[in-house]
């Protein structure tokens, strides 16, 4: 993957208007039909508007109306910064830095966030091939990973597509009329299906999946070569090594927006363009 640098933001987004020519551009990429004309015609900039005009008519089209920029008193550019920043690193950046960097407060920083995580979600169809599922606990003051040792803890479930995508998400128990339905969900019947010996994944082969297990609680790890979680778990250490290590605390909450983030980062790990690009491009995905 290409590395899209600071040097690349500032050149490229030197200003709010190269931020908004760009949302215009990646909207309409075939130009836009104007409501009154009813055919694409040419349209201009408004001086010290963020909006375009139709040539013809004057009929005029907001570009972030619909997105989540619609409404915002900050500069568009901050925002485009924030998703310069989010993407430039694994284990991205907490609000306050973001706070500091940009001159805003925390809890706007973490507005700014919270909105960008919103879009960092797709459905592109169910998972195939081999899929690994695990669940893991997140936050909370007890140690442990099931049971009493969960306590004040939230459960987050994971399905990673071995060389490709990955979900997770927020639950709330490990029982199998939880995790069962997930999985018929978001997982294509003929994939196989790799998961520990927890109980409540023992309806998985019932389902129709081909389902194979490795008995975490005897110590195993690897059956015969591709028996295993290891995926999965490494996106486990991942995530809790980011909010460790950059935000510290997520609340159970906020958390859902997190995981979504990270499911996103592992999903696009392979794209050939830079991060920066793939979650800009969210922007678009998701406009109403």
């Amino acid at each position: 993957m290409d590395k899209f640098t600071t040097a690349d933001f500032n050149r490229l987004f030197p200003n709010d208007d190269a931020c908004l020519e760009w949302i215009f551009n990646n909207r309409w990429p075939e130009g836009v039909k104007c409501a009154k004309c009813q055919q694409v015609t040419p349209h201009h900039r408004i001086h010290g508007r963020p909006c375009y005009a139709c040539d013809s008519c004057l009929t005029q089209t907001y570009p972030m109306v619909g997105t989540i920029f619609q409404d915002t008193h900050l500069p568009l550019r901050s925002w485009f910064y924030a998703f310069s920043q989010m993407a430039v690193t694994k284990c991205g950046i907490s609000a306050r830095q973001l706070g500091r960097d940009l001159g805003i407060r925390p809890n706007t920083a973490l507005r700014i966030w919270k909105q960008i995580r919103s879009i960092l979600t797709e459905n592109d169809g169910q998972l195939l091939g081999k899929v690994e599922v695990d669940e893991t606990y997140i936050g909370g003051k007890r140690h442990g990973k099931r049971g009493r040792g969960a306590e004040g803890k939230t459960v987050v479930m994971g399905m990673i597509e071995r060389g490709g995508r990955a979900r997770a998400k927020v639950i709330p128990d490990v029982k199998a009329r939880t995790l069962l339905p997930e999985i018929q969900a978001n997982v294509l019947p003929d994939a196989i299906v790799y998961t520990d010996d927890l109980l409540s994944y023992g309806g998985v082969a019932r389902m129709g999946y081909a389902h194979k297990t490795v008995a975490h609680s005897k110590g195993e790890y690897v059956l015969a070569g591709d028996i295993h979680t290891n995926h999965v778990e490494g996106f486990w250490s991942q995530l809790k090594r980011s909010i460790d290590g950059t935000y510290h605390h997520v609340t159970a909450d906020h958390l859902q927006g997190y995981v979504n983030e990270y499911a996103f980062r592992y999903s696009h790990r392979k794209d050939e363009q830079p991060m920066f690009w793939t979650m800009l491009g969210q922007v678009i995905q998701k406009a109403s």
